[in-house]
């Protein structure tokens, strides 16, 4: 037992034992222990454990022991309990750890017969852990947002107007943008909570991708192409992947850097080296991708048609999750300024209707599941109004069946809008039904046609081979 072990159990006896702490979080230089009892803490016994500098009294029982050494003092308490730090340590045992041991492979019996544990299944539950604590965030802003986009197209239509109105979208849409437009600062936190790094960096990391404050004369340069980096290039994926390298980095340093300067050098290491790298060669390479896929997009639409269309509406989503959607963007202002419409835009549009028609198959499927089906009671609408995160991050993706066969879904909407033709929105907008106002000439029944196509072929695709028994017969979202 080294001394920071020794010190986090001699920590643990003075404030009553594990049976007396709810949980467990620290910060700089404190470990911060919420307790069930105070009057079970010997505050003296406390104070007088070497290692320890200083106890503070609080809403929470704070131990003061040094940058550094927290980290580890914290990390070793919190592995004692059985639980991540920040979580609720389970009680009814007087060995935690051994409890939550016995409950995962427990677990893990029940649910090996019913699920193949390969490494793309643990791709997905580390999405899923990444992802499921934003769900009401994604509800709440997704929902204002579904608002304003309404009345957004019906403005841009000329079916409605009013300065009053004008400014409530603004507002609406600046309460959505405080989760949406900062996604990537939240997936950052929550990815370095479940790679076990500090979220505060993960959250850097995050945000370094929205490249902040730069300005047309004040760019950072992409070093392989000479052109300006764009701000979200990687997207979320890489994010991610940048989070997970940034843990590797973070780990190693705690165990070479010593205690008396590591609160100073490794945040300060780690965040260089992970922040250059994603800056000068994640977000690049994101930028070669777009580049390849513009040019196959500018292919697939000068073919046209059914294909064209099932092609788009089944690979937006994708290109959603790796920040490379706003390729479309010019493509969609050229349109618009050469014909009057973009001809993209409904067809982009029938991804998130084939999500939509997945998560109702999911609704009807998975009855007993009424974690999941609470959670589409809250995403669905939305969904229908053409914000399509409450779906993708909340439910589709974390599940991953049901992800794929949404694309599908997308890409049989994407084909009949192709195969119909000349169905275009007269700006860029929200899409679902949302996007019905801007419909250019007249051609909504044909979008409509496009909507419920991508709604039953996500239904059918996913009711018949989106779904697994755990699915199906497991009351839970997280553990699928």
């Amino acid at each position: 037992m080294n001394k920071e072990q020794k010190l986090a159990q001699q920590i643990t006896d003075a404030v009553g034992t594990m049976d007396n702490i709810d949980n467990i979080i620290n910060c700089m230089t404190r470990v911060r222990i919420q307790v069930i009892d105070e009057q079970k803490v010997d505050y003296a016994k406390l104070k007088s454990i070497d290692g320890v500098m200083g106890v503070v009294k609080d809403d929470r029982v704070q131990v003061v022991v040094g940058p550094g050494t927290v980290n580890k003092v914290a990390g070793y308490m919190a592995q004692s309990s059985g639980v991540k730090l920040g979580e609720t340590i389970p009680h009814g045992t007087t060995n935690f750890k051994q409890d939550a041991e016995a409950k995962a492979a427990q677990n893990k019996s029940n649910y090996k017969s019913k699920q193949k544990h390969g490494k793309f299944n643990k791709l997905l539950k580390t999405i899923a852990n990444i992802f499921i604590p934003l769900i009401p965030a994604f509800i709440g802003a997704g929902l204002i947002g579904g608002i304003a986009a309404v009345l957004s197209n019906l403005l841009a239509g000329g079916q409605i107007s009013g300065a009053w109105v004008t400014q409530l979208v603004t507002v609406f849409n600046v309460i959505k943008d405080g989760m949406l437009a900062y996604l990537a600062i939240f997936t950052g936190i929550n990815a370095a909570k479940e790679f076990g790094a500090t979220p505060g960096l993960g959250g850097v990391i995050g945000g370094t991708t929205l490249l902040t404050g730069l300005t047309d004369k004040n760019m950072i340069t992409n070093i392989f192409t000479g052109e300006p980096l764009q701000a979200g290039q990687g997207g979320i994926i890489g994010v991610i992947f940048a989070v997970w390298l940034l843990s590797i980095v973070e780990k190693r340093l705690h165990k070479i850097v010593p205690n008396a300067i590591d609160i100073i050098v490794t945040p300060t290491i780690t965040l260089f080296i992970i922040g250059l790298l994603t800056i000068f060669i994640f977000m690049p390479l994101a930028g070669f991708i777009s580049d390849g896929l513009v040019h196959i997009i500018n292919g697939i639409i000068d073919i046209g048609g059914v294909f064209s269309g099932f092609i788009i509406g089944a690979f937006f989503l994708p290109l959603v999750m790796l920040g490379l959607h706003h390729i479309f963007t010019p493509i969609h202002i050229e349109m618009i300024n050469q014909t009057g419409a973009t001809y993209l835009l409904p067809i982009a549009a029938m991804a998130g209707a084939g999500q939509v028609g997945a998560a109702l198959a999911l609704w009807v499927r998975c009855r007993k599941n009424t974690t999941l089906r609470n959670t589409l009671k809250g995403a669905l609408p939305v969904g229908f109004l053409g914000i399509g995160e409450p779906l993708i991050y909340g439910v589709t993706l974390p599940l991953g069946k049901p992800f794929f066969t949404a694309c599908i879904g997308g890409g049989i909407g994407g084909a009949v809008i192709g195969g119909i033709g000349h169905i275009g929105a007269t700006a860029i907008g929200p899409s679902g039904i949302s996007l019905l106002p801007l419909i250019s000439d007249h051609m909504y029944l044909g979008y409509i046609g496009g909507l419920l196509s991508a709604y039953a072929g996500g239904f059918i695709f996913t009711y018949l081979f989106g779904t697994t028994k755990a699915m199906r017969e497991t009351d839970s979202l997280g553990d699928l």
